[in-house]
């Protein structure tokens, strides 16, 4: 089959629904959860903030529109390379510069729902991987994969979303093992439903925060606080990201679709 039936395919299931287009993006607004630094470390994100300009009013009569406030990592939203000391040197690590092709690409969504909601401290490893893999298939070049741990159901309440005590956050993530056998099969990226990509206590690992250092090192994409990922199947799905075309851009927050074959 050509690309061009292809394509006209694809338009006629969208158009007739036999495709699902499923949101796996949160609600951006003044009560998302953002990530919290150590006061030592850095200022925070600050909270998001959205200004009306005019709303069919003096000034703007027949409009509406709004200017915001916010960060490049809030919300649901992508790591670029530079966004990590690993992946500074890449020409291509902004977002302005990526490469766009590598943005939409088939998803293994890896489901250790179950695992996180027992321990929220749970980390995925390579076992993990291997035994998923024998059941739904490999996972290959040029992929997203994303951990299921439907921790979006928390995104309403930031303090239960960030889930931190005082020896640091409690969430689910991978182990530096896990994201460097990913990364030789040539994966795309790495997504999570949590705060960051990786687990809450990632910055005692070696190295620290492996998903943030090891995938932008080998210029690879994060994404973060991904939502309803119980939507999609294992295998068979297309995620769709676009993070904003910001000059110098670290990162952006996206609308994340994801495009799912109905049965």
């Amino acid at each position: 089959m050509s690309s061009a039936n292809v394509l006209s395919e694809l338009a006629g299931l969208l158009a007739t629904g036999g495709i699902e287009v499923v949101d796996c993006s949160g609600t951006l607004g003044p009560n998302t959860p953002l990530l919290k630094l150590p006061p030592e470390l850095a200022v925070d994100t600050p909270k998001i903030e959205i200004h009306k300009i005019s709303e069919y009013d003096k000034d703007g009569p027949f409009w509406a529109w709004n200017w915001l406030k916010l960060g490049e990592h809030s919300g649901t939203h992508f790591d670029a390379p530079h966004h990590w000391i690993t992946g500074k040197d890449f020409s291509d690590g902004f977002t302005d510069t990526l490469d766009v092709q590598r943005l939409i690409a088939p998803v293994n969504v890896l489901d250790f729902s179950k695992e996180s909601a027992e321990n929220p401290d749970f980390l995925l490893t390579i076992e993990h991987v291997k035994a998923w893999e024998a059941e739904h298939g490999e996972i290959g070049a040029g992929e997203w994969v994303v951990l299921r741990s439907d921790w979006d159901k928390f995104a309403d309440d930031e303090d239960k979303f960030l889930n931190a005590d005082e020896n640091g956050p409690h969430t689910p993530g991978p182990t530096a093992e896990v994201i460097s056998y990913l990364i030789d099969k040539g994966i795309v990226g790495w997504g999570s439903q949590c705060i960051g990509t990786d687990a809450g206590l990632a910055g005692g690992m070696e190295p620290p925060f492996p998903a943030h250092n090891l995938l932008h090192k080998n210029n690879r994409f994060g994404l973060a606080s991904l939502a309803s990922l119980d939507k999609l199947p294992a295998k068979g799905a297309i995620l769709v990201v676009a993070p904003l075309k910001i000059e110098n851009g670290t990162g952006s927050p996206i609308r994340a679709l994801a495009l799912v074959p109905k049965a």
